[in-house]
């Protein structure tokens, strides 16, 4: 199982609980292509081939052009993905499990590279508000009435 690098300058961990079954998360979450339809962070996004290992897809955010590796995927319930941009390597874990009040839903990314080890802080609290962010957005769009 890949986890992020613990050891990472920058590590970031959150969750969230969404009012919506598990499989429609994971669905809006894994249909990369439509992310900038409901992620305000997320300029654009496209998968270069079918969901699974070793699938990249690129995607803009923050003025970040980035191309990321699918690097682990259990259907359903966790992905995983890495890439490196501006001398940053970011790891970063999604997992999706069903609860009695809906889905949890966790993300936790590391950020390592010279770029990171200069600017600790300002990066951590970057990636802070960007994935709390991202899971705000999905949780607001998962929860829409259909």
């Amino acid at each position: 199982m890949r986890t992020i690098d613990p050891t990472a300058p920058v590590v970031v961990s959150l969750a969230t609980l969404i009012d919506a079954p598990a499989d429609a998360v994971w669905a809006l979450h894994t249909d990369i292509d439509n992310w900038p339809a409901w992620n305000t962070g997320i300029d654009r996004a496209r998968l270069d081939g079918p969901l699974e290992e070793g699938t990249a897809f690129r995607w803009l955010t923050h003025g970040m052009d980035i191309t990321s590796t699918i690097v682990e995927l259990v259907p359903g319930r966790r992905i995983v993905w890495e890439g490196t941009v501006q001398g940053i390597t970011g790891i970063h874990v999604w997992t999706f499990d069903q609860a009695d009040a809906g889905t949890v839903v966790h993300t936790e990314e590391s950020w390592s590279g010279e770029p990171v080890d200069a600017a600790v802080d300002d990066l951590t609290a970057a990636l802070k508000t960007s994935l709390q962010s991202w899971l705000d957005c999905l949780k607001a769009r998962a929860e829409q009435p259909a």
